[in-house]
């Protein structure tokens, strides 16, 4: 894989830190802003990147023939489109798109131009959360789940002040539910597939949730997901079945730690993470993906990312919260 950086902002040097974990990946571009060209160069020189580029096109055009878009929530749709048109391969970071949508217009050409698309979300590729699964028949009938995910922003004292960055502004897909709860839906869909229901209870402030509460309607049983940017508190997935509850006592995008207690007195404690940065697991299976040729298992990925963006889209319009980006064009 030659793979394009698109972005040079905290999550994309994040992932420049794991990169040397990926012995069949080249690093072969960084794109960013002209603004951004400085830290660009620097960042190329420490990570040995050969090419650096201040226009997308440009990277559309070279020999890189997967992209990952390190870039704001609204502009997800607009740059994984124009790369799958080019026939490259997408990685673009969580959430997904800022509308179901607009989901399911990149998953439908990734799949006629037989190209990868990928989230990348750390949920569902972490040890343990898989895990969870195999624990899920001994805890019995489901009757709650609750995953709680909250932390305080450093951009919230500004935002309170006035001054409104990405994280906080509707123009650019932010919020807590796109932000935080987003992977709180990623771990109980993927576990339970779509709910019933949807109802989602924000607190807003100029029109953008700073924390909230999604309630999921499973019929047989009630899922709550708290997510918050104004407000901090212990993180925790647990799921409680007729038989027994399970614990894990860190936020669904690390999945740390379980702990399966039954009603017969049985427990169960596993920790298998293997390694010490939550986005190598899933950059580790995408790699592999891509050199085995497995669109099957990306699509059945993608399946998952397409329910999760119909959960979260329902959910931010059902409280009256939409994006400007939501009424562009969906090819």
């Amino acid at each position: 894989m030659k793979l394009g950086i698109i972005g040079t902002g905290i999550i994309a040097q994040e992932f420049l830190s794991i990169a040397h974990h990926l012995e069949k990946t080249e690093m072969y571009a960084l794109c960013s802003t002209k603004r951004s060209e400085k830290e660009a160069r620097m960042l190329a020189q420490e990570y040995s990147i050969n090419q650096v580029f201040t226009d997308y096109e440009d990277v559309l055009r070279s020999e890189a023939d997967t992209v990952y878009l390190a870039l704001p929530n609204h502009l997800h749709y607009s740059y994984a489109y124009r790369a799958l048109l080019a026939g490259k391969n997408v990685i673009v970071e969580k959430p997904f798109t800022p509308a179901v949508e607009q989901a399911m217009a990149l998953s439908r050409t990734a799949r006629e131009k037989k190209l990868f698309l990928f989230e990348a979300v750390t949920t569902l590729h972490q040890p343990d959360y898989r895990r969870v699964k195999e624990f899920l028949p001994e805890l019995g009938t489901i009757r709650l789940v609750q995953c709680s995910y909250s932390q305080y922003s450093r951009r919230y004292d500004r935002f309170k002040q006035g001054e409104i960055l990405p994280a906080f502004d509707p123009a650019c897909a932010g919020g807590a539910l796109m932000d935080i709860n987003i992977y709180n839906i990623h771990y109980t869909a993927g576990l339970f597939g779509k709910p019933s229901s949807i109802h989602y209870f924000p607190n807003i402030e100029r029109g953008i949730d700073t924390s909230g509460v999604l309630l999921l309607d499973y019929g047989s049983f009630q899922c709550t997901l708290t997510g918050a940017k104004d407000c901090s508190a212990p993180c925790s997935c647990a799921i409680l079945g007729d038989k027994g509850y399970l614990i894990q006592d860190s936020p669904a995008n690390l999945c740390q730690g379980i702990r399966m207690v039954l009603n017969d007195g049985t427990q169960k404690t596993v920790k298998n993470h293997s390694y010490g940065h939550r986005m190598i697991c899933e950059f580790l299976e995408f790699e592999n993906m891509i050199h085995r040729g497995d669109l099957n298992t990306c699509y059945q990925y993608l399946d998952h990312s397409l329910c999760v963006c119909e959960i979260q889209t329902e959910a931010r319009r059902m409280a009256g919260i939409v994006f400007p980006v939501e009424v562009e064009q969906v090819h």
